[in-house]
């Protein structure tokens, strides 16, 4: 199996003096559904950030499909969608035109983009709402918009940073079949969530990050084994609170 994601000695610090990575190293298998843990301020939004070009790191390295991030990081930047924590879109656009104009950042032509968008709506439950405009859509049809915006260039890579945050029961469970079924299809999906048990649910794998370092990777089912977790949650508490 390939290598989707390399990331080797990763570390940046800020011009505070802030060390939010201390040489972070992982690797994550193509075709994944890979969870990337740890409490806030750990350094997930700082990995995240690099990769995606919103950040310079200080040291260490990163590969996509094999791609330098170093020395291709526009190529990089093409493999990648990204679904934010926060609502970074217009809200005073069309549903539509978001998906259609986050395409025409990756030079595709609004000829192709547009039926791209409005599949990747319906597929979302979105359709009907295409020329609405997004400040009146509900917080769990504005999470799907964003979903909706990261996929239109279809990424090989899927970065779902906090996805299912202020989504209720039922949203979310929907979001989960979606993101289950986009997996399926081929898409590697880096996961970032503090519902463990989602993780726990729908990822085999995870790197569970505590101030800037590496403190457990592995099987999830190995880890919780190794210590005697019933849950990923227990697991997770348990690595927190060890000095």
């Amino acid at each position: 199996m390939s290598i989707a994601l390399s990331i080797n000695n990763l570390e940046k610090t800020y011009a505070t003096g802030t060390k939010a990575l201390k040489g972070v190293s992982f690797d994550v298998q193509a075709g994944e559904l890979f969870a990337l843990l740890g409490a806030n301020g750990a350094g997930k939004t700082t990995l995240i950030g690099i990769l995606t070009g919103l950040v310079q790191k200080t040291g260490g390295s990163a590969t996509v499909f094999g791609i330098d991030l170093d020395k291709e990081p526009e190529k990089v930047r093409s493999m990648i969608g990204v679904v934010p924590q926060e609502f970074n879109f217009s809200i005073f656009e069309k549903v539509l035109d978001i998906v259609v104009d986050a395409a025409g950042y990756y030079g595709i032509p609004r000829s192709e983009a547009t039926p791209r968008a409005e599949q990747i709506l319906k597929d979302l439950g979105l359709f009907e709402k295409r020329n609405a405009i997004s400040r009146t859509l509900s917080g769990g049809m504005k999470r799907r918009l964003l979903i909706a915006r990261a996929l239109v260039h279809q990424p090989k890579l899927l970065l779902l940073d906090e996805p299912s945050a202020g989504v209720d029961v039922e949203l979310r469970r929907e979001m989960w079949e979606f993101v289950t079924k986009l997996n399926a299809s081929g898409t590697t999906i880096i996961l970032t969530t503090h519902y463990l048990e989602e993780a726990e649910r729908l990822c085999k794998n995870v790197v569970l990050i505590k101030e800037g370092v590496v403190a457990e990777q592995g099987n999830i089912q190995e880890l919780m084994a190794k210590t005697g977790a019933q849950t990923l949650e227990d697991f997770y508490l348990h690595v927190n609170k060890r000095v």
